[in-house]
């Protein structure tokens, strides 16, 4: 979990993700949307993906991506950022970060 930390640590938005999830690449695309410019991490392209994977499992994520870190804190995965996005709170968490500025 402290690689985790390490990782997330002084970015607005982080995304841990593979290239081959869709869910993934909807989040991504998502906030994106918003001129918000995400830290993704690709987990099956970076050597320790495996350990980081189990990490995000032991703190929740299940499936773990994609896992989306706004603001230092963990918001969970695609379920827990679209129910944000239909609650129209999505945008003011991304401002709050400094994610965003619009």
């Amino acid at each position: 979990m402290d690689a985790v930390a390490s990782m997330v640590a002084d970015r607005p938005v982080v995304i841990f993700s593979r290239t081959t999830c869709c869910m993934s690449h909807t989040i991504k695309t998502l906030i994106g949307g918003f001129g918000a410019n995400p830290t993704v991490y690709e987990l099956d392209e970076i050597a320790n993906g495996q350990q980081i994977e189990r990490a995000l499992q032991q703190m929740g994520c299940n499936p773990s991506v994609p896992a989306v870190f706004i603001g230092q804190q963990l918001i969970g995965g695609a379920n827990q950022v679209m129910s944000l996005q239909l609650r129209n709170q999505l945008v003011p968490l991304l401002k709050r970060a400094g994610a965003i500025w619009i």
